[in-house]
């Protein structure tokens, strides 16, 4: 983990991630000011980050981008047929099947996708 208190997985062109860049902005954190910015399709979380992830939300039904081509041409079928294991290899492997953004706080918090209020709450913002 990196020494910024937030670690955040995101994809240039998401607009959800731009929400969120935004609303840590208004917050006072960006990158280079308490935010590790990383994107997620060239650099995506590793497999310990995808357990701690796992661990943290328990169900990994939360850390897929349902809604992405990686999981479309997959098929829910053939993902829920998947072990643990299997299933944090394959997001490890293809950041475009996590759901974004993906952030890791150093205090253990991680989240998925942007609520505001979720994020407020679990990042004391």
């Amino acid at each position: 983990m990196s020494t910024a208190p937030l670690r955040l997985y995101s994809y240039p062109n998401c607009s959800t991630c731009r929400k969120a860049l935004q609303w840590l902005a208004e917050r006072g954190l960006s990158p280079g000011s308490g935010l590790e910015l990383v994107d997620i399709t060239a650099d995506p979380p590793s497999l310990a980050e995808l357990r701690q992830a796992l661990a943290v939300l328990g169900d990994r039904k939360r850390l897929f981008n349902t809604s992405g081509q990686s999981y479309r041409a997959l098929g829910a079928a053939a993902v829920a047929a998947l072990s643990d294991a299997q299933a944090l290899e394959a997001l490890a492997a293809d950041g475009k099947l996590i759901k974004r953004p993906f952030a890791l706080a150093t205090s253990g918090q991680v989240l998925v996708g942007f609520r505001p209020e979720e994020w407020s709450v679990a990042l004391g913002l």
